[in-house]
């Protein structure tokens, strides 16, 4: 078995101190790389950070605001100075709010604020840090761009349609700037993953918002990840996912470009 080596590699990870984010930090880690966690939320990174005790000299937060071009330019100027270098960006920093486009009820209704909140978040900040990094990244000639996208992107999501349009608009990110980035020997790749084992990001308000727009309870949405045709008869593991963002980071995946990999057990609806 060929085993990933990402030794003298360093880089980021958006939204790292918590769920899938943390997951991918924690294999980077593992496989050697060096690893900025960027994140808003300070506490969860102060967690996470003890949870990666052993690798102390190899891990450093920066908060970080991705829908903010000044916190980003911060981000990199800081990695710059900590590791030299930036190898890898995994942009994986989200926030998915359940609502419907149009609720005779008026109770979970997309406004204009929570539709501005998400694109911000999902959309802009995925382009202002591939940006940022990526200037960066042409005075080497080298570096791999990981954009978190989601399998919503293609097929939607009832209840989540602004989310779903932030990742479609992530597949085109990644197709685009892999052409772009290209010459310069940067690869870009989305990863789009199905449904995963639960994080602290699928709070019961979640659950609560999202059940309202689909008309069913909360039981009956939790029952209803059960019963999705998933041919492997499971939801995904984070550490599966993590797997897979860091072979596409290695040299292993070097001809691997402008494509996004859906990792969802060969899940359809």
């Amino acid at each position: 078995m060929v085993e990933i080596n990402l030794e003298n590699f360093s880089g980021i990870v958006t939204g790292g101190a918590s769920g899938l984010g943390k997951a991918i930090v924690k294999k980077i880690l593992e496989a050697g790389a060096d690893v900025i966690i960027a994140d808003i939320n300070e506490q969860e990174a102060e967690k996470a950070l003890k949870e990666f005790e052993e690798f102390k000299n190899k891990i450093e937060f920066i908060k970080t605001d991705v829908s903010k071009k000044d916190y980003v330019e911060n981000l990199v100027k800081k990695t710059i100075e900590k590791f030299k270098k930036i190898d890898y960006l995994v942009n994986n920093a989200g926030i998915l709010i359940p609502r419907l486009l149009v609720d005779p009820q008026g109770k979970e209704e997309i406004t204009e604020e929570i539709f501005d909140k998400i694109v911000n978040i999902n959309q802009k900040g995925c382009f202002l840090c591939a940006q940022a990094v990526a200037r960066e990244m042409i005075k080497n000639k080298k570096g791999v761009i990981i954009n978190v996208s989601s399998e919503s992107g293609l097929e939607g999501s009832e209840g989540q349609s602004v989310y779903a349009a932030t990742k479609a608009a992530i597949y085109s990110f990644t197709r685009s700037w892999a052409k772009e980035l290209g010459k310069y020997n940067i690869r870009v790749v989305g990863v789009a993953p199905g449904v995963l084992e639960p994080t602290a990001l699928r709070s019961f308000e979640y659950e609560r918002a999202l059940a309202y727009t689909r008309g069913i309870t909360v039981e009956e949405l939790r029952k209803s990840y059960e019963k999705l045709a998933i041919p492997l008869k499971r939801v995904g593991k984070l550490e599966e996912v993590a797997n897979l963002v860091c072979f596409l980071i290695s040299d292993l995946a070097s001809y691997i470009s402008g494509t996004t990999i859906n990792i969802s057990g060969g899940k359809t609806r």
